[in-house]
């Protein structure tokens, strides 16, 4: 018999038992199997038969149909080309893979075409093998079920892939800060002389100063940009000690935290050096030179530009550099939370600066009154289409009285942030109506009435003003519409009923096998991301916020919080904000331009065409979604039993 034939009589037969004893050796040292029972591994070799594909040889293409038969490589490699990889690039299986993961656990087809690199031998597993052993062995169904998520990376890389081209940065904002290169901060202790901590600084050319005490903790620091205020000008004698001229307290960061934290922080409050904290101690300090190496734009720089920004001609141009900004991030790989957040932050700045501005030439005292943020923006979830949810609560001993000179003041912000690119709110949640220009004490009688009443338009509303947030003004103002807020629950139990009902009305872009159930347009397929999406997690994750007290406001930071009390595992939880995360990241893609635009006057921002997707994002969607009808199960058990 030629080498051909005997190669062709083994493409798929049953392993001797010689070959047993060796599988089983060479399995106990790759995962899934190495976490397995013996009997489970010995369950996928009973159900396994031997493969071989010679150099060249066509494994699987689209026109297979649906995949039956999950494959081990054991020997040899193979490759995956066109489909998702006209994305991603060549996609490689080498000993101890399995695959097609994806297409296998779905029963349908793959979208690529995988073709053997060499002489490639396999252990076929056929789907009636591996249904029982599924159901039977949890880390075989679990490593499976992980692979699903490693799409979103390949999706991450294709969308930074995509913007690579406009990005600014050097280094990724996901950095954490135990990666950067440690610098060992000058320090002193609190009575050292001015004389000697100024003349180190001049020798070592650095900065900053960082002020410990003998425990090494950090008590203040002195930069090279107090020397002139602090020392020069009032003409301290240089045998002052430090501690008299150094800033204090410091805000620090912890070496696991990131430096899309570090440039929020600085972004806040205009600093320039930061130490970073391991246990209470100092390990390394980041300076604003180590967080952008920006050819043309900072987060700080232009956190800096519209704290000053003279008028509103100033505000409004600064408004597209935002939009900028967020497009060379989401190009430099940062994620979804980490920039919406940033977005979200800016979009903060912008309209305290309006809202300064306008009550300055108006001459209205800021100390009576608050401007409030509500939805995404109160969530600090803003993506770069949004329109206003803002209101304003005023101190008055005559409302009526002064009410419309605060309306007034509020339509003039809202028009201007109408100009800046943050269109007038459909639904009037706007300071410049007079429903959402109230007193604390009116604003009170609005919240009791929907939470008491329950009414469809009032669970809207709560909807909407429950991720309430203080932005500009007297920030006090607000702190007891927060405390009401969370003290719904407690007064009216069946609230939380109520909202639960409310989301599960909600439906979801799937049929009854779970595959994508888009609104068919002649050539289009349409989902509405947000609508259809986010919205349901967002819901869901206020509601159990509030029914366990939490302070959290952003979605991901409520269901983390939330998951251990509701008894959800850490996998459980983990699905829901990594689905999320991925809508939020499609809808930033879409908005800033990466997706099909959406054709005709009611231009939708959150409205996607799946025929335009890639295989990948196509596949996370469903699976996103997917999760979002698992987290509406878990709402009808706690709410609807």
């Amino acid at each position: 018999m030629s080498d051909v034939t005997a190669n062709a009589a083994a493409a798929r037969s049953t392993p001797s038992v010689s070959l047993l004893g060796h599988l089983r050796a060479e399995l106990a040292s790759q995962l899934p199997f190495s976490a397995m029972k013996p009997e489970h591994v010995e369950q996928f070799l009973a159900g396994a038969s031997q493969r071989y594909f010679a150099p060249g040889e066509a494994v699987l293409s689209p026109a297979s149909g649906p995949v039956r038969e999950l494959l081990y490589v054991r020997r040899g490699s193979i490759s995956g080309r066109r489909g998702v990889a006209e994305t991603t690039g060549p996609i490689e299986y080498v000993a101890g893979d399995l695959f097609p993961v994806g297409a296998f656990l779905a029963g349908r087809a793959v979208t690529a075409t995988y073709t053997a690199n060499e002489d490639t031998f396999c252990l076929g597993l056929p789907a009636e093998a591996a249904q029982p052993l599924l159901l039977a062995s949890a880390p075989f169904a679990d490593f499976l079920n992980a692979r699903v998520l490693n799409f979103l990376e390949l999706s991450r890389r294709a969308t930074q892939a995509a913007f690579a081209s406009q990005t600014l940065a050097e280094q990724s904002l996901e950095t954490r800060l135990s990666d950067l290169s440690p610098k060992t901060p000058l320090v002193c202790l609190p009575d050292t002389p001015l004389r000697e901590a100024l003349a180190t600084m001049h020798e070592r050319r650095v900065g900053s100063m960082l002020v410990l005490d003998v425990d090494g903790r950090v008590q203040g620091i002195l930069t090279r940009h107090d020397i002139l205020g602090r020392i020069t000008l009032p003409q301290r004698p240089l045998d002052t000690p430090i501690r008299e001229v150094m800033s204090a307290p410091v805000h620090t960061l912890a070496h696991d935290q990131r430096l899309s934290d570090a440039a929020m922080l600085m972004s806040r409050h205009g600093l320039r050096h930061v130490p970073v904290l391991r246990d209470g101690r100092v390990v390394n300090i980041v300076s604003e030179r180590d967080l952008f190496a920006l050819q043309r734009l900072s987060l700080k720089q232009l956190g800096a530009s519209l704290r000053a920004a003279p008028d509103e001609a100033a505000v409004v141009q600064l408004a597209g550099r935002i939009r900028e900004f967020a497009r060379n991030l989401l190009g430099h790989g940062v994620h979804a939370r980490q920039l919406t957040e940033l977005v979200s932050h800016l979009n903060d700045l912008l309209a305290t600066r309006l809202v300064e501005l306008v009550a300055a030439r108006r001459g209205l005292d800021l100390g009576r009154a608050c401007w409030l943020a509500f939805g995404s923006e109160g969530r600090s979830e803003q993506t770069v289409a949004t329109d206003q949810d803002n209101g304003l609560v005023f101190d008055s001993a005559d409302p009526a009285a002064d009410r419309p000179a605060w309306i007034d003041f509020g339509r003039e912000v809202n028009e201007a942030l109408d100009r800046a690119g943050y269109p007038l709110c459909k639904g009037g949640v706007m300071a410049g109506n007079p429903a959402c220009c109230l007193t604390a004490d009116e604003w009170a009688g609005r919240i009791g009435s929907w939470v008491e009443h329950g009414a469809p338009q009032d669970l809207l509303a709560a909807s909407i003003y429950f991720d309430l947030r203080p932005i500009a003004g007297n920030l006090a103002l607000a702190a007891p519409l927060e405390r009401l807020i969370a003290q719904a629950p407690s007064r009216v139990p069946r609230f939380l009923k109520q909202l639960a009902e409310n989301s599960l009305r909600m439906g979801l872009p799937l049929n009854w096998r779970g595959g994508l159930d888009p609104t068919e347009d002649g050539d289009h397929a349409w989902i509405d991301l947000k609508l259809q999406g986010t919205a349901i997690f967002v819901d869901a994750a206020r509601l159990y916020a509030l029914a366990h007290g939490l302070p959290e406001r952003g979605t991901r930071a409520r269901l983390e919080a939330a998951a251990p009390l509701m008894g959800a595992s850490e996998r459980e939880s983990g699905n829901w904000v990594t689905a999320f995360e991925f809508l939020q990241m499609l809808r930033l893609q879409l908005q800033l331009g990466h997706r099909g635009a959406v054709p005709g006057p009611d231009d939708n921002p959150n409205r996607i065409d799946v025929k335009r997707l890639n295989d990948i994002d196509r596949r996370l969607l469903k699976e996103s979604l997917r999760a979002a009808r698992g987290l509406q199960q878990r709402l009808q058990l706690d709410y609807q039993r």
